[in-house]
Formats: C-alpha cells, sequence, structure tokens
C-alpha cells in the first residue's frame, strides 16, 4: 500500500480554493459523491461529524476512494478526534479550539484547522503554534472586512473562511492576502445528493476548482 504524505493544516488550504463542508445521512451516497468531488478537481474533503452516519461514511470514503484526502469535521472534542483518525481522517477542522482538541490532534498527528471569530481565539491558536485556521462563522463574525482588518496585527496567519460562503461571494474573500482557501457547503447540495446527481457535482466542484485566490 503506498505510503500518504504527511499533511500541514496549510497544506490542507492550499490543494484547491475551496474545501467541501459535507453533511451525509446516508452511506450509500458517500463514496459516489467522494468520487464525483475528485472527478472535478477537489480532493481535500470535509466529511462533517454532524450525523450518526458520518463515521460510516468516511470510513467508505477512506477505503474506496483513495485518491480523495478525506477530513473530518465539527470536531468538537477530544474523542471525536480519535473517532475520525480511526475512521481514516487525515486532517481535522473545528468549529472552534480548545487545548484539549488541540493536543488531541497532535498527538494523532492530525492536522487541524480551529474555528475563531475573535482576535483573543486567534491569540490561543497562535499559543498553541497553530497559525492556519478557520474563520467561523464568516459572515457573521463580520466577513471579508474582519479579515481585512485582522491582516495588521495577524499578519503571519492565514485563515480559511467558513459559515455563508456561497459562489456570489467567496471571490471576496479569496482575493484577500491572508485567505488561502474558503469552506462551503455549496459543492454538495441536498438534492444533488438524494438525486445522485453526481454529474451536478462534478460541475460544481470544477468551477470550485477554478476560483481565482491571491493568498499565500
Amino acid at each position: 500500500m503506498a505510503v500518504k504524505e504527511q499533511l500541514s493544516a496549510r497544506d490542507v488550504m492550499r490543494d484547491a480554493p475551496v474545501i467541501p463542508v459535507i453533511v451525509l445521512h446516508d452511506v450509500a451516497h458517500a463514496v459516489p459523491m467522494a468520487r464525483a468531488l475528485v472527478a472535478g478537481g477537489i480532493r481535500m474533503l470535509e466529511v462533517t461529524l454532524r450525523t450518526p452516519q458520518a463515521l460510516a461514511c468516511m470510513e467508505a470514503i477512506a477505503r474506496d476512494v483513495p485518491e480523495a484526502v478525506l477530513g473530518a469535521g465539527t470536531v468538537r472534542s477530544a474523542a471525536d478526534a480519535r473517532a475520525a483518525a480511526d475512521a481514516g481522517a487525515r486532517f481535522a477542522v473545528s468549529p472552534g479550539y480548545t487545548a484539549a482538541v488541540g493536543q488531541a490532534c497532535r498527538d494523532l498527528n492530525l492536522p487541524l484547522l480551529p474555528g475563531v471569530a475573535t482576535g483573543s481565539e486567534i491569540m490561543l491558536c497562535q499559543e498553541d503554534g497553530l497559525t492556519a485556521l478557520k474563520f467561523f462563522p464568516a459572515m457573521q463574525a463580520g466577513g471579508a472586512a474582519m479579515l481585512k482588518a485582522w491582516g495588521g496585527p495577524f499578519g503571519d496567519v492565514v485563515f480559511c473562511p467558513t459559515g455563508g460562503v456561497t459562489p456570489s461571494n467567496a471571490a471576496d474573500f479569496l482575493a484577500l492576502s491572508n485567505v488561502v482557501c474558503v469552506g462551503g457547503s455549496w459543492l454538495v447540495p441536498a438534492d444533488a445528493l438524494a438525486q445522485g446527481d453526481w454529474a451536478r457535482i462534478t460541475q460544481l466542484a470544477r468551477e470550485a476548482a477554478g476560483l481565482p485566490r491571491h493568498g499565500a
């Protein structure tokens, strides 16, 4: 079996302009959905731990879609991080940050994109050596204007804004020098999943993969 490359949080961010935020309710959807995203040029896949089926979906993707790089979203505890790693996740995304989650991810060698919405939260992450962060919820917490303001005091930090990001405003975020990518749920619409419309998901992924960006 091929050895998988060791990732950093910045590697995850740099891979494509958009990380899809995925909510799965049916294990049967997991593999064809992942293949559809990869076919469109998106391989960093954040499967959120928001449903009872999430871990089983992650296991299926890790087993059957090796060209995808599986991540776990909504990681809120050390137990979540361990369960995600056991299911095959290679990176973790959290809506916030605690030292316990950070330590668990370090112990598991799992790159973490922790969520921040204030300057104090950024500083707490920096104290633990984390400088590639998720800005969440992006629109509700100040949007692109907030990220511009953070560019001065936090010039060594890069962000993945998530929460309210859409095809119509993604370019505003990606134009910022401290934004490497965005996170969005629009790549995997619930109706496309329900209908098994994998071609539509591939097209949405292709469009997202082609978005211009200016961040590091």
